[in-house]
């Protein structure tokens, strides 16, 4: 067993974790990122070769955070010259009455650019896309797709160009609180002053060796692709939208996709749900019944692609009972930071308020945030690597986190707060 010394370690080498680990290194600390799976794996939630970036948003403070990424983005693209980000829209769809409403007044009071589509206007600008009875649309003309395989590669790169170690195949298997955090690993034992634990699905699995449960649950999601019926009705080069339905008639949870890109002639389309799994047997969740709910979808509004999935990919979401994120010090070990909850989940009142109130939520789930919250952690990655190695350092962080606290949790079942 080797033993090593270092100002911080960062448990997780996923797209928070990793931002994280770069920050740190980039402040002059000694940082040690420890990975489980051999890099890079599909086994986690920031593999796959695309995201979705935008400002559209039911909360102003992830749009204000937002700003900055944009910047954060672009610096790191320049600092290693890759091209991380493509601007392409983002096209929201949904209910003029509902949750569209949400967003439209967030980039609204932000000041973000968009442009409405009138429906009579829409065919013109959307080709291919059927707007659904009822349904309004705008265009985020800020979003786009960020290459999630390519972000990965440049941020651990940038990192260990600044002197910082990866080590993966480090699955860990004990962790000792202290004014110095041990860490111990199948094949090593590494101390550090300060500790942060951003491993996604296994986030529970690494603090119960710290006495603390977050209510955090983990879902199996179906990564979809779609033949187009003409090659590039859909493509990225085409100028083809990202897109979010926010609700339909097949779904109570919306529905996103990217223009095709990643493979030759399949467009992306994912439904923003999926069945609770054990993050090690994942596999062993083969429900399909999104598969089906996207089929429908398809057919009624994406008349150009053939409705049968051509590629089907698997991937992890982490969701809180709230559907915000967890960036705080641990509540007993202050030199312990936790970054967790980062995918978000959307469904109608009942389910989430269902949820919150099985986890004991402290304040009651804003109506806003249940019509309108999706997955949106990979985009933030630059913000929440800042703000975590902020946090770490017991600097003031740069935004306010009261809405990421733990304490926002109450003692329930599945906490040891």
């Amino acid at each position: 067993m080797s033993s090593r010394d270092y100002d911080c370690i960062v448990i997780g080498a996923g797209v928070q974790g990793s931002f994280t680990a770069y920050n740190l290194a980039k402040n002059n600390k000694k940082t040690l990122l420890l990975e489980q799976f051999v890099l890079p794996h599909s086994r986690g939630s920031s593999h796959g070769q695309t995201r979705i970036i935008r400002k559209a948003y039911d909360e102003d403070y992830y749009t204000h955070m937002m700003e900055e990424c944009y910047q954060l983005w672009s610096q790191l693209e320049k600092e290693a010259n890759v091209k991380l980000y493509r601007r392409t829209g983002l096209l929201v769809m949904g209910p003029e009455q509902g949750d569209y409403q949400v967003f439209k007044s967030t980039l609204e009071r932000n000041k973000v650019p968009i442009v409405i589509l009138p429906r009579e206007e829409f065919s013109q600008h959307i080709p291919h896309v059927n707007l659904s009875q009822g349904n309004a649309a705008l265009v985020d003309t800020t979003a786009g797709v960020l290459y999630a395989d390519r972000t990965l590669k440049t941020v651990q790169g940038q990192f260990q160009k600044l002197g910082g170690v990866i080590k993966d195949a480090q699955k860990v298997i004990d962790i000792t609180p202290g004014s110095v955090v041990t860490v111990t690993t199948v094949s090593g034992v590494y101390r550090a002053k300060r500790l942060v634990i951003t491993a996604g699905p296994w986030a529970n699995t690494l603090l119960s060796h710290t006495g603390l449960q977050l209510p955090l649950q983990v879902l199996k999601i179906n990564v979809c692709y779609w033949r187009e019926k003409i090659p590039g009705s859909y493509n990225v080069q085409h100028r083809f939208p990202c897109f979010i339905q926010l609700e339909s008639e097949e779904a109570k949870h919306h529905i996103y996709g990217l223009p095709s890109n990643e493979y030759p002639g399949l467009m992306k389309i994912c439904y923003h749900t999926g069945p609770e799994t054990d993050p090690d047997e994942r596999d062993r969740q083969t429900d399909k019944g999104d598969i089906d709910i996207l089929q429908r979808y398809i057919t009624r509004c994406f008349p150009g692609l053939v409705p049968i999935p051509a590629v089907v990919e698997s991937c992890m979401y982490t969701v809180t009972p709230d559907d915000h994120f967890v960036l705080d010090h641990h509540p007993t070990h202050s030199n312990i930071i936790i970054g967790a909850g980062f995918s978000g989940v959307v469904g109608g009142f009942s389910s989430l308020a269902q949820r919150a109130n099985g986890w004991g939520l402290l304040a009651p789930v804003p109506s806003a945030l249940i019509a309108a919250s999706y997955s949106h952690g990979f985009k933030f990655g630059p913000i929440v690597g800042k703000l975590l190695c902020e946090l770490s350092q017991g600097e003031v962080p740069s935004y306010d986190l009261s809405p990421f606290r733990i304490r926002r949790f109450q003692a329930h079942s599945k906490s040891a707060l």
